[in-house]
């Protein structure tokens, strides 16, 4: 074919597309409606799970999965848009991680909400000013975000779904070599995990504390002898030049994000489940707690403490493992963690994705 035979070939599929675009949003629509009748979430984690997993099963290239689950991810965020005018809040301010992750989820045809605390987008989702939050929870190299964890223990959110977002880390500035960089401005979470660079690369500089990577590269973009260590997108939003790439100490660093909402959604057929509980203080507390675990055969992925901060030596346990909370053996072992122990809290079931 021609140069302007393939052209035009492409111009007649746009069409297609564009039709088939739209019908597929009406159907989408109508089903919205009778969501919304029936009192049901818009969103739902386990069908766009079922979704992505069906058309990349279709795909026989050249687009890459990859590049199929992005396309689609803009499809269902424009149909979620027309279906209700969602509001995504997150910990900002713009251009953090965590705003990335959201867009990862939720795509960018969304109204997105940021927020100054973690404290704040639970808050925000609770009295219903947003429908759904974003907040981070635990990152590969430096372990868990402890005050998200703690704020599940009085939140009645649940978590609906997961993020895992590869964290990337540059050095911005607008200084004209890096010999005239004297400060860096870097968030404490990002100087955990770039600590080894930093301590070849700047052993005399002077070290900044901000609250976020966008706020490092706001700074940078203002001081001329400084320089950033942030995202490449916080870089881009405030014009600092990107200096270096992949400077963090851990190649394969990465953070999971929770998104918090306030109805858990159905079993998807392959989940995982958060929950916390407390023990009594006695001896073999504990061992006995987890038993269930055990007898039922299920699949612990996770187990931190934290002080209940309501009275001294008193810990809650937070757990992430397999299966779904409604029905099936977790149900039963769940149960059977109630006769052990002083409390228990299931924070919710997800769709075991990324």
């Amino acid at each position: 074919m021609t140069l302007p035979e393939h052209r035009q070939a492409i111009d007649g599929i746009d069409a297609q597309i564009v039709t088939l675009l739209n019908q597929r949003t009406q159907h989408v629509l109508e089903i919205g409606a009778i969501k919304q009748k029936q009192g049901q979430e818009i969103y739902a984690p386990h069908r766009e799970r079922a979704v992505l997993q069906k058309v990349c099963k279709l795909n026989e290239g050249p687009i890459t999965d990859d590049g199929l689950r992005a396309i689609y991810r803009e499809i269902m965020s424009s149909a979620l848009s027309l279906e209700k005018n969602l509001t995504i809040a997150y910990l900002g301010p713009e251009a953090t991680f965590t705003h990335q992750a959201a867009i990862k989820r939720f795509g960018s045809s969304l109204t997105y909400s940021s927020q100054r605390t973690i404290a704040d987008v639970f808050h925000e989702v609770s009295k219903h000013r947003a429908d759904y939050g974003v907040v981070p929870v635990e990152n590969s190299t430096e372990g868990v975000v402890t005050h998200t964890l703690d704020m599940f223990v009085d939140s009645d959110l649940k978590v609906v779904a997961q993020v895992v977002l590869r964290i990337s880390h540059c050095i911005a500035s607008r200084a004209r070599k890096r010999e005239d960089i004297a400060k860096l401005y870097v968030h404490p979470q990002t100087l955990a995990q770039c600590r080894g660079w930093i301590q070849r690369h700047f052993p005399h500089a002077e070290l900044a504390e901000t609250a976020s990577n966008a706020r490092s590269a706001e700074l940078a973009a203002k001081d001329l002898k400084s320089a950033a260590l942030c995202g490449e997108l916080a870089a881009e939003t405030y014009s600092v030049p990107v200096l270096e790439r992949d400077i963090q100490d851990n190649a394969a660093n990465s953070t999971r994000f929770l998104i918090l909402g306030r109805q858990v959604p159905p079993p998807s057929g392959s989940d995982r489940t958060s929950l916390m509980f407390s023990i009594r203080d006695e001896v073999g507390a504990l061992h006995r707690a987890l038993a269930p675990f055990r007898k039922f055969r299920i699949n612990m992925t996770k187990i931190e403490s934290r002080p209940s901060k309501r009275k001294a030596w008193e810990y809650f346990f937070f757990v992430d493992c397999d299966g779904h909370a409604e029905g099936g053996k977790l149900a039963k072992a769940i149960e059977q963690l109630g006769a052990h122990c002083s409390f228990v809290k299931v924070l919710g079931s997800f769709p075991n994705g990324d």
